[in-house]
């Protein structure tokens, strides 16, 4: 009897030990350091992001999960369009990573940058947390990422060391650099400019060196690079282009957390792209928009559009947005017009 209640209690115990060990084994399993790769360091809104982040998730774990920031897209040599690549086959852990630099290996990223669908932040907002981005986030999962949030980078305003940029016509010839994208360079080029696909690494240079006329990128960006410095003297704010930001974990660093591990890390994300999408609108969103006020105290000439003269951009790219729609996905652009149609502005 003692024998038969023995052997009982150690098979029970053997048992218990085995349903136990998944989660043991996952545990097991944590990284001493997780790599999270930005584009920008903290200095810019878009690195402040990944660091609120970071600290969150470090804390909420206690230090189960340690991240670790490489800013400059340095896991991958500088090369922001290979991020997404990187990402997938493991080479980086984590990121906060944007539409446009993931579009080229995923073309319905692309609906961010047709150019001027998104006049407003109610619009981009209505994009990202409506039915457009939930589509956007399941053909990421599918390419086997795990996106969590979003965050936002900004508008994309433009900038060159030549003259004011009222009309297409003053785009002629200028040497403006873009991402390696191919819907930029298409919309570039029907501006009139030469598009020069580099990275942002090599864009100051280039800048400071006249190779290139000049660049678009959100107020923030141009402000934390003091961009002024490098000859950017004239900015028009055409708001072409939004550029969301998405923090997203590779598939099988996700799976190896445990699920309460999953649960702190989406959270924390959920709330580190409210808190950084805040620090990118800073300055832009309230009626006198300090951050364009502080470029005129840097010698910058601003040049703000009325609505005829953006009307005119609109009209030249409109055959670039036309043959991009197809190739994003008709079905996905016309919901997203449908979306901000009905935005609440």
């Amino acid at each position: 009897m003692k024998t038969r209640q023995f052997l009982a209690t150690t098979l029970a115990a053997a048992a218990a030990l085995c349903l136990a060990a998944p989660a043991v084994h996952a545990q097991g399993n944590y990284k001493s350091e997780y790599r999270m790769s930005l584009v920008l360091g903290t200095a810019f809104p878009w690195g402040k992001g990944g660091e609120i982040w970071a600290n969150k998730v470090r804390e909420r774990t206690q230090g189960r999960i340690n991240i670790k920031l490489y800013p400059g897209v340095s896991l991958i040599q500088g090369d922001q369009t290979r991020e997404f690549s990187a990402l997938r086959q493991g080479v980086i852990d984590m990121a906060v990573g944007s539409t446009l630099n993931w579009s080229p290996q995923i073309k319905e990223l692309n609906l961010f940058a047709l150019p001027f669908l998104m006049p407003d932040y109610a619009a981009a907002d209505a994009l990202t947390q409506g039915e457009p981005g939930k589509r956007l986030f399941a053909r990421l999962e599918k390419a086997g990422v795990v996106p969590l949030a979003w965050g936002e980078n900004g508008y994309r305003e433009i900038s060159n060391s030549k003259h004011a940029i009222k009309t297409p016509a003053d785009l002629k010839g200028l040497k403006i650099r873009v991402v390696g994208s191919p819907l930029f360079v298409d919309t570039f080029t029907a501006l009139g400019a030469n598009p020069t696909q580099m990275s942002w690494a090599d864009a100051q240079p280039a800048m400071a060196s006249g190779a290139v006329d000049g660049q678009e990128n959100p107020v923030a960006v141009y402000q934390a690079a003091k961009l002024y410095t490098v000859g950017q003297k004239h900015m028009t704010l055409w708001g072409y282009i939004n550029d969301p930001l998405i923090f997203v974990v590779n598939k099988d660093i996700w799976n190896s957390w445990t699920k309460a591990d999953q649960d702190i890390v989406r959270q924390a994300a959920i709330e580190a792209g409210k808190e950084e999408i805040a620090i990118a609108r800073k300055g832009m969103i309230e009626a006198d928009k300090p951050l364009v006020k502080e470029l005129a105290t840097n010698g910058v000439t601003v040049t703000q559009l009325s609505p005829a003269e953006r009307d005119a951009f609109v009209k030249a790219t409109r055959p670039v947005y036309d043959k991009w729609k197809q190739q994003v996905g008709a079905d996905l652009v016309e919901v997203a017009e449908k979306a901000i149609a009905a935005r609440k502005q």
